[in-house]
């Protein structure tokens, strides 16, 4: 297992500068669709349910600030620790998803099920810092597979 900064950096050198939302989100679901392809975690730290969508904490806080960022902004992480398996699933992500713009990332985890239910009757504006388990996200995300 690899920490959210390992993945970010990853993502980062492969696919350059972007915002701060998207890499947020493509860590999300790199964490998603690998757990749903491995049924094992890809990243150790947890991504929360917060009002823009997922957020892992840990990774908000380091780029806490900036709107754009690139892989020399990270403190932390190093890409060479994702092992073969784990380069195959955040490369698949970045294939689905790595083209699409931040805001409408953020839509599409709004009309999922492991958001909507982590932040279960608070309002569309409340914080919320509820974990999206990865339990609901092998469950939603393996139904768009097995139907």
């Amino acid at each position: 297992m690899v920490s959210v900064f390992d993945v970010a950096k990853y993502i980062l050198e492969k696919q350059g500068r972007m915002s701060t939302w998207k890499l947020q989100k493509l860590c999300y679901y790199s964490q998603a669709w690998h757990f749903t392809w491995t049924e094992r975690r890809l990243i150790e730290e947890d991504f929360q349910a917060w009002r823009n969508g997922p957020v892992c904490p840990e990774l908000f806080f380091a780029h806490q600030g900036k709107f754009m960022i690139e892989s020399k902004d990270l403190p932390k992480g190093d890409a060479k620790k994702l092992n073969d398996d784990e380069i195959e699933s955040v490369d698949r992500v970045l294939e689905d998803y790595g083209e699409l713009e931040p805001y409408y990332l953020r839509e599409l985890t709004h009309e999922e099920s492991p958001w909507i239910n982590a932040r279960h009757g608070l309002d569309k504006e409340a914080e919320g810092h509820e974990v999206i388990t990865l339990e609901s996200m092998g469950e939603f995300y393996g139904a768009q597979i097995y139907g």
